[in-house]
């Protein structure tokens, strides 16, 4: 009974774990560009086959599956076994797939990237100027002034902190007496 107790309220939390991963934003978010891509590459798709293989065409076959090569002589098929004959090099699908790529992504790049970049900029220059952090050094190198001019008795350790410093750390502290 303690055994079945104590499953339970395992399976409520990995149940709970995996609801709290999908309604996570960021796979909500994974889940619309896949879908958005899918019905994108069948715009690409169309544009290449519609567009670019006719114009690929006008300098040879319109179907760009067709461009091969072959490493033997002869390529192509016996007419009385139907076998293949020579070792064909079908770089016709090959160039397909590359316009398909290198028009998704100027498409992506252009249409999508360029803009939120620069929309991303505009609203960094509407916000104000992030103040650094102290760094630990900075904060040692203030404390030791202090404890420097306070020992040499000129002000005390208060005002030393409150003066402005060498940001670049580069002014040099006397210490010998």
């Amino acid at each position: 009974m303690s055994e079945q107790a104590a499953a339970e309220p395992e399976k409520k939390s990995v149940l709970a774990g995996f609801r709290e991963f999908l309604m996570r934003g960021n796979v909500v978010e994974l889940a619309v560009a896949v879908v958005v891509g899918a019905a994108f590459s069948k715009i690409v798709d169309a544009v290449v086959s519609g567009i670019i293989n006719p114009l690929v065409g006008a300098i040879g076959t319109q179907d760009l599956s067709e461009y091969k090569s072959c490493l033997t002589s002869v390529c192509g098929t016996d007419p009385k076994t139907g076998e293949t004959i020579g070792i064909p090099i079908n770089w016709g699908p090959v160039l397909s797939a590359s316009l398909t790529f290198l028009i998704t992504a100027a498409v992506v790049y252009f249409l999508m990237i360029l803009p939120m970049n620069k929309y991303k900029e505009r609203q960094a220059a509407k916000l104000p100027p992030v103040e650094e952090p102290e760094t630990e050094l900075q904060v040692l190198s203030d404390i030791r002034d202090a404890l420097i001019t306070q020992r040499d008795g000129s002000t005390d350790a208060a005002s030393a902190l409150a003066q402005p410093r060498d940001p670049a750390g580069t002014e040099k502290v006397n210490t010998e007496k």
